[in-house]
């Protein structure tokens, strides 16, 4: 059994290489987790606003 991925990561929709690129600098950087998590938080409230949404 293979582990390669089926799908190429240049082929990916764009959130699926985002994410990727934020997990890649965080675990490079050695951010813990939960600092992350309040980060992100941070991140969508100020996405949401700028979208005029709320999720």
């Amino acid at each position: 059994m293979t582990d390669k991925p089926t799908q190429p990561l240049e082929n990916a929709p764009d959130d699926i290489k985002l994410a990727v690129d934020l997990i890649y600098l965080l675990e490079t950087n050695d951010v813990d987790p939960q600092v992350a998590l309040n980060a992100l938080e941070m991140v969508k409230q100020d996405l949401e606003r700028k979208l005029g949404t709320k999720g």
